[in-house]
């Protein structure tokens, strides 16, 4: 179950009663009380790790703003704004975070959230805009390319960039997730051994959007499986404007196209909105959710399943199934 528990709580309902045995929760949520009823319950917890989520960062320091290629401030979207992730005094704040959250409680693992440069795919229609032209990422760039990019305004720079050496400038940005993945992966081993490091990623194939998986989010889902032991891909279906049966489809393409590198344990959309899901299509979902080579599931969220009777008697039954088969 993804979210706090505190709505299923407050319905007098038991974890273990539900066949839960996992809680994703967002690392800020997460208490000693949370962690010891959780427990008692048989539920392991799991933290939601915002990675590159720049909200309520960046507007304290602007340098981290990422930048567009006109050298702009890249627009927020609808109700995410990324960061500028080479940015050193947001890599230091976001690595204490994580270093403190272990520090305070034995957790199960830890997902990565918000885990893709500037944009937001979770939409019908996506924000899909060209980033980060900062000076501490063109200098990355430069560092790890061996490319000189000439002086000049940012958008010039980025003109530049995008018209010789555009494949070069995609290479990196991938290698800067990976980067990033590889070292809060160690972080989480090294201090919980044990414990499992997934991610939130977005479930499109590499081709949608003109290649937009790699080519703008900076995901090469190959290297990322490699890196992580969970894949968790967020099939929002009617967020995104899908059919229920798009969850299964993607569950299945995204298990071979892996190849078992990691686990898959995709999110499935509870949530009304923009659109009421009913309780029996949330089923549909839940159950395509763990299908296709998956070996887990959760929904989004805990709230929308703890504030409609029909939702919570849908995840009980199918959960309890899966728990005694």
């Amino acid at each position: 179950m993804y979210s706090n528990p505190a709505p299923f709580w407050e319905k007098g309902a038991n974890l273990r009663d539900y066949g839960v045995n996992a809680l994703f929760v967002h690392g800020g949520a997460i208490t000693s009380q949370l962690m010891a009823r959780a427990g008692e319950e048989g539920a392991r917890v799991f933290a939601e790790f915002p990675t590159w989520n720049g909200k309520g960062y960046v507007e304290r320091r602007p340098e981290a703003w990422p930048l567009n290629e006109k050298g702009e401030k890249a627009p927020a979207a609808t109700w995410f704004l990324g960061v500028c992730p080479t940015d050193p005094g947001f890599r230091a704040y976001r690595m204490q975070q994580l270093h403190d959250l272990l520090e305070r409680f034995d957790l199960a693992g830890v997902w990565m959230d918000y885990f893709h440069w500037h944009a937001q795919f979770e939409d019908p229609d996506p924000v899909l805009p060209e980033t980060c032209f900062s000076e501490s990422c063109l200098a990355a760039f430069q560092a790890s390319s061996g490319i000189r990019v000439p002086s000049g305004t940012p958008a010039r720079r980025a003109e530049w960039i995008l018209g010789r050496h555009e494949r070069a400038w995609r290479r990196w940005r991938v290698e800067c997730l990976l980067g990033w993945a590889r070292e809060i992966g160690d972080a989480v081993r090294r201090r919980r051994p044990g414990a499992l490091v997934g991610v939130y990623h977005c479930p499109w194939k590499d081709t949608e959007y003109d290649g937009a998986l790699g080519r703008v989010l900076g995901l090469d889902l190959d290297r990322l499986a490699a890196a992580v032991d969970v894949l968790s891909p967020m099939v929002y279906h009617g967020r995104m404007r899908r059919n229920p049966e798009w969850v299964g489809e993607s569950v299945e393409w995204l298990s071979g196209r892996v190849n078992s590198k990691a686990r898959i344990w995709p999110i499935v959309q509870a949530h009304n909105d923009p659109r009421a899901i009913p309780a029996g299509e949330f089923e549909r979902v839940l159950r395509m959710g763990a299908g296709g080579g998956a070996t887990g599931v959760m929904m989004f969220t805990a709230h929308a399943v703890a504030s409609d009777p029909a939702k919570m008697e849908v995840m009980r039954r199918v959960y309890r199934q899966w728990q005694m088969a």
